[in-house]
């Protein structure tokens, strides 16, 4: 085993959304110690520049490195989208995106050759999905959504409010028009949504999970680079940060996370300056 296995593997996302891939990233490697970053002072970034998307990024991953992790995870489509290239062309540590793993889980479970995807607006602009998708198969048909409505209502905790599922009926039936089979939930916010989604689509549209499908990759890549922890026996610990209200993020966290976690602790980022 790798000598920094038993270190601890970050996460970092706008707010509260990339909880959905702690979440998933415990499920399948609990012996993993996270520590979570959520950037609440500066959520959204799906309505940000890519220069912008880039530098919060660029932040996020110093903050993590320095609180000594063996991996990045973005759990953030947005910057997943923009930023992923430059954050591991910038920083000597594995660092693993959002996007790919939802992209090869659509593109194999698609039977019409439909898929639609929902993002943040950034993601859809940013054309991450459709590009990908059509790079491993040309013969499927992309339909995509910006969806800048529901990383608000998912950050107030609307999940099962009216008004939600009103926004949803919007922006999922143009979709449902063109036949989709498949639908990509493009931000790591939307899973928290997947009930309300179902109750939009129906039974025979297959949900593409972003957060479930970016865990499995994850843990395949670091068994790959011998980073597993494979010699730990209790259950890992959640570490939160966030960089604005602290309190409300423990509140709302506490409902989506199975797992021991401590209470979010506020930090500050130093700017990168004009380095990455």
């Amino acid at each position: 085993m790798n000598s920094q296995a038993k270190l601890p593997i970050g996460i970092f996302d706008s707010g509260i959304g990339g909880l959905t891939v702690v979440r998933q990233i415990h499920k399948v490697m609990p012996h993993e110690d996270l520590i979570y970053l959520g950037d609440t002072a500066r959520v959204p970034y799906g309505t940000k520049s890519p220069t912008t998307v880039v530098r919060f990024a660029c932040e996020d991953t110093q903050f993590l490195l320095r609180a000594g992790v063996k991996a990045v995870v973005v759990a953030c489509n947005t910057a997943s989208a923009w930023a992923l290239a430059t954050l591991q062309a910038r920083f000597a540590i594995p660092i693993f995106g959002v996007i790919l793993p939802g992209v090869e889980a659509a593109v194999g479970q698609t039977r019409n050759q439909r898929i639609g995807v929902i993002g943040t607006s950034a993601t859809i602009r940013s054309q991450a999905y459709r590009k990908a998708i059509l790079a491993r198969s040309e013969a499927v048909k992309v339909y995509e959504r910006a969806c800048p409505l529901l990383v608000p209502l998912i950050e107030e905790g609307w999940i099962q409010h009216s008004v939600t599922l009103s926004v949803l009926h919007e922006y999922l039936e143009p979709l449902l028009r063109h036949d989709v089979d498949t639908l990509v939930l493009g931000c790591t916010h939307y899973p928290l949504l997947k009930r309300a989604v179902r109750s939009v689509v129906g039974k025979n549209v297959a949900l593409v999970d972003s957060a479930q499908t970016c865990a499995y990759y994850v843990r395949e890549q670091l068994a790959d680079a011998g980073l597993l922890n494979t010699r730990r026996r209790q259950p890992g610990l959640i570490h939160p940060h966030v960089t604005d209200d602290a309190e409300r993020f423990t509140a709302i966290a506490g409902r989506f996370l199975p797992a021991p976690m401590a209470p979010a602790r506020k930090v500050h980022l130093p700017p990168m300056g004009s380095e990455c």
